[in-house]
């Protein structure tokens, strides 16, 4: 079996060859299998990334455990990530539990204080080979424990960016220029901040860039949840042109999962309108396996360019 890898020589191909790798968001052996799978027909290298709702959900050493058998079935780059680490301890537990990537999310604190304990996080990974991503700025929106009104989100300003990143040692950063994290994003048309994205790219050239809340929302996904039972409020996600242009960019991750959601519980749904005597976990799991197999195979293909690069 390979060893994880980390992100400094994927992101280093990724800003080179103009195209950025796709970290999916992983919760169960189901969405593991539909993402690496995807990943090996594509020849696509993949961060497989945990959220503190799914290492309280699935617990961390399944987790582990789950990516170690996912790493038997192929050989492409794989890079497990812990998204959104709330503290120096979380990220320290991931470090030592095997992850190869973790990202210190302290952009609610103070700009001096987030620096602190983002360089004590990269101190201890670095030590150990492992990677680290920070945030500066917040995004709107809801994901797991991450919870910001759209009145309390900021943009990411320019002007610390240099600072940040020649103080901390980090590796890759998070910036804030109009995603949001969750389902619905946009009541209006969404706008990202390119120019912004661009003034920050001439300040730190060559550093990877990462943009969270980048799922596309499909309406056709959206429309095929409501088809089958429930009602998701309508609401625009990041157009897959935006993610494309960026993905050219200095952006060399793009998060995904909301898509990936909605493509499993569309599918679920759908067997138990069409079939509601079903009972057999299998028949509704691997279906949705499946729809979130061909999502990921879109984005590495269509979106984020980076199929063949493995």
């Amino acid at each position: 079996m390979s060893k994880l890898a980390n992100t400094k020589d994927l992101f280093k191909k990724a800003y080179d060859g103009g195209y950025a790798i796709g970290a999916f968001n992983v919760n169960n052996m189901e969405i593991l299998q539909a993402i690496v799978d995807a990943g090996h027909e594509e020849r696509a290298p993949l961060i497989l990334q945990v959220s503190a709702g799914a290492r309280k959900y699935a617990r961390h050493e399944y987790l582990v455990k789950l990516v170690e058998a996912a790493m038997l079935t192929t050989d492409i780059p794989i890079v497990l990530h812990l998204d959104h680490g709330e503290d120096f301890e979380v990220c320290k537990s991931c470090v030592d539990g095997g992850f190869s990537s973790v990202m210190i999310d302290a952009s609610a604190k103070p700009f001096q204080e987030n620096i602190k304990i983002t360089k004590q996080v990269v101190e201890y990974a670095h030590a150990r080979g492992v990677t680290v991503e920070a945030e500066l700025g917040k995004l709107a929106g809801v994901e797991d424990a991450v919870n910001v009104k759209a009145e309390d989100a900021t943009y990411t300003d320019p002007a610390q960016v240099k600072e940040f990143v020649e103080a901390t040692g980090v590796d890759s950063l998070a910036i804030a220029i109009g995603t949001s994290h969750g389902a619905f994003k946009f009541k209006g048309d969404p706008k990202l901040d390119f120019a912004r994205l661009d003034t920050i790219s001439k300040l730190v050239p060559g550093f990877p860039i990462v943009l969270h809340g980048a799922s596309s929302v499909p309406q056709a996904l959206v429309d095929e949840c409501n088809k089958y039972g429930g009602k998701l409020p309508g609401a625009k996600g990041v157009p897959e042109e935006m993610l494309r242009q960026a993905a050219r960019s200095a952006v060399c991750k793009i998060n995904i999962d909301t898509d990936l959601r909605l493509a499993m519980t569309a599918t679920i749904r759908k067997v138990f309108v069409e079939k509601p005597e079903e009972f057999d976990p299998r028949k509704y799991l691997g279906p949705a396996r499946d729809a979130i197999k061909a999502v990921v195979k879109n984005k590495l293909k269509n979106v984020l360019g980076c199929s063949g690069k493995a």
